[in-house]
């Protein structure tokens, strides 16, 4: 079992930034490979970037060249920093951890993640 734990969201003006947290439970944190996902109102939960179990990192095209994830092995813990940030980009945003067959790449579907945290308000004010 994981336990996945994200901090960072709050409010914040068109063009802003933050810095979301994901703090991960388990020894072999290292080892998952993790999802950035977010669910706007009325809308149905979406991929925004992931790394790989290989450490390659995935971005959705609307958050290429804004978001980067990062992640800090030592400390279980991965990152969403956001910048440039607009009203569109307002949802709940959450980690996740997938742990099916991939290697090298990494699925868009939420279904296929196995862990998920409760997630952290992001708005964006225009």
């Amino acid at each position: 079992q994981v336990q996945l734990v994200e901090s960072g969201g709050g409010l914040v003006q068109a063009g802003g930034s933050l810095r979301l947290s994901c703090a991960a439970s388990g020894r072999t944190f290292s080892s998952y490979a993790m999802g950035w996902f977010r669910q706007g109102p009325g809308k149905e939960r979406e991929f925004v970037t992931g790394t790989s179990r290989s450490a390659s990192t995935f971005y959705a095209d609307s958050v290429k060249g804004r978001f980067t994830i990062s992640r800090d092995n030592a400390k279980n813990t991965v990152y969403l920093q956001m910048t440039s940030l607009k009203p569109e980009d307002t949802a709940v945003y959450y980690c996740a951890v997938y742990r099916g067959s991939y290697y090298d790449s990494l699925p868009r579907n939420p279904n296929d993640y196995h862990y998920w945290g409760q997630g952290t308000q992001v708005t964006v004010s225009s």
